[in-house]
C-alpha cells in the first residue's frame, strides 16, 4: 500500500507540497526525499499547503523543522499555506513558527492561491513510494531519531519533552546495529 497524501509541483518560484491527509512518520520521508531533490537542484523556497490536513506528528514537523533549516542555508524559506487550526496550534506549540512562514498575510503566492491549487490538482507528482512502510526499520529509526533530535534542538521545552523519546530511539538505533553487525560475521 503506497501513501498517496502528498502531492507536488514545481512552480517558478518555489515548490509546492500540499499535504492531504494527516502529517506523520508514515508520509513525512516522501517529504523529505521531494524537498531535498529540490533544494539540491537549486530551489531556494517550498511551501507546505496545509489546507485540509487534519494534524501533523512530531516525526512530521521535524521533518519541516530539518527542511526549514535547509531553505534557509539556501537563503529560502519554507512557507505553511491555510493550516488548519489544529495543525497550527501544533506546530505553533513546538516552536515551528519561528522557523516556518505561517501563512503570512504578503505572502507572494496567496494572490494566485487558487490557480496554484488548480494547477496542483491538474498537473501535480504524487510524493508516493517513499513512505515509511518502505524503509528498513533501521532506517525508519534513523528518519524518527533525526526528526525529533531537530525538534529537541530547538528549546530548551522540547529538549525536555523529547529527550526520553530521542534517548530510547537511540537504543533501538544501537540495537538494531549490532543485530545487523552479528548477521554479516
Amino acid at each position: 500500500m503506497t501513501d498517496t497524501s502528498l502531492s507536488y509541483y514545481e512552480f517558478e518560484d518555489c515548490l509546492w507540497i500540499r499535504c492531504t491527509s494527516r502529517g506523520s512518520f508514515v508520509n513525512s520521508p516522501a517529504l523529505k526525499t521531494v524537498a531535498e531533490k529540490y533544494l539540491a537542484r537549486g530551489g531556494k523556497t517550498i511551501v507546505m499547503d496545509m489546507e485540509i490536513c487534519p494534524g501533523v506528528d512530531s516525526t512530521f514537523m521535524g521533518t519541516l523543522a530539518g527542511l526549514a533549516r535547509k531553505c534557509m542555508a539556501a537563503m529560502g524559506s519554507l512557507q505553511v499555506a491555510t493550516p488548519t487550526k489544529r495543525t497550527r496550534d501544533a506546530m505553533e506549540n513546538l516552536g515551528l513558527d519561528m522557523l516556518l512562514d505561517m501563512d503570512a498575510a504578503d505572502a507572494f503566492w496567496r494572490p494566485d492561491l487558487a490557480l496554484r491549487r488548480a494547477r496542483m490538482e491538474n498537473n501535480g507528482k504524487t510524493a508516493a513510494g517513499n513512505d515509511a512502510r518502505a524503509l528498513s526499520e533501521l532506517d525508519r529509526t534513523r528518519h524518527v531519531l533525526e526528526a525529533h533530535n531537530t525538534l529537541r534542538s530547538m528549546s530548551s521545552r522540547n529538549n525536555e519533552a523529547f529527550g526520553y523519546v530521542c534517548e530510547t530511539l537511540e537504543e533501538d538505533l544501537m540495537r538494531q546495529e549490532a543485530a545487523l553487525e552479528e548477521q554479516d560475521e
